[in-house]
């Protein structure tokens, strides 16, 4: 009488060692975004024209945007949407400006304009969930309104007044609360995931990660980086016209780029083509 054999359990899947680069979040110090829009400076001073044709596209998008919630406040958040897919794209732009300077090749308007178009799948599921963040933020903002109007919607000039009038701190301080959160939220996902897709040519998820990762490594620095962004975008603005856009546009960008570098170290730099 024969015997049945016995079963043997296959040994466990042991998953082979990722062939990818290890990255290191850097310790960052509370000068270090002073050092990083230094850094922007000299590169907007190197390419003056380049950093021109952006800070007029940024200012531009700032224009329409302003125009369009003082006269038909109900299509804002498309407006809105829409300079959040143009944007990062022309972020990146002065990314590829200042990466090209670092590895010390020349920039140009050409190469920088179209050097989205390699990453174009990362980006573009980075920009989807950019927008959909905006979306559940407005959204969000609309039921802050209907608990506190419950009359209705105020016009333009009624938000105005509601946001400065001393009667409605409950609202104000409920309505800066949300919009905070969701601030928080896209700057932690976006502080250095483009300027990564650009550098490493990662994907989208990969990108977020790193950005979430600096920001809790470095949570007191890099939110004085978002200060400092926050601070000057709304200095800017508060120029006639904006016109402070067509400087500090390319400034931050510049500076972001720098940002990400001096926040993420990996073992060996990636050559420009």
């Amino acid at each position: 009488m024969s015997s049945k054999p016995q079963y043997e359990a296959p040994p466990p899947y042991v998953p082979p060692p990722s062939e990818a680069p290890t990255k290191t979040i850097n310790p960052l110090g509370f000068s270090a975004p002073l050092g990083w829009l230094r850094a922007g400076w000299d590169d907007m001073r190197a390419e003056p024209a380049i950093s021109a044709f952006y800070g007029v596209a940024f200012w531009l998008m700032a224009v329409v945007l302003g125009a369009v919630f003082r006269n038909s406040p109900e299509y804002t958040m498309s407006i809105a949407s829409g300079c959040l897919l143009v944007g990062p794209f022309l972020a990146m732009g002065l990314y590829e400006v200042s990466r090209r300077r670092e590895a010390g090749l020349t920039p140009d308007l050409m190469s920088s304009a179209t050097c989205w178009k390699s990453h174009i799948r990362s980006m573009g599921m980075l920009v989807l969930v950019l927008i959909v963040m905006e979306l559940l933020w407005g959204r969000a903002s609309l039921v802050v309104f209907a608990v506190f109007f419950n009359t209705g919607m105020p016009s333009t000039s009624g938000v105005m007044e509601a946001v400065f009038n001393p009667q409605n701190l409950e609202f104000v301080v409920a309505y800066a609360v949300v919009g905070g959160g969701f601030a928080m939220l896209v700057y932690a996902l976006s502080a250095v995931s483009i300027p990564m897709i650009l550098d490493r040519d990662t994907d989208a998820i990969s990108a977020a990660i790193t950005s979430l990762e600096v920001l809790f490594h470095n949570t007191a620095v890099m939110l004085f980086w978002g200060a400092l962004i926050a601070a000057l975008v709304g200095l800017s603005l508060m120029l006639p016209w904006g016109v402070g856009l067509l400087v500090t546009g390319p400034l931050l960008g510049h500076g972001s780029w720098h940002a990400y570098r001096g926040a993420v170290r990996w073992p060996q730099d990636v050559t420009v083509p």
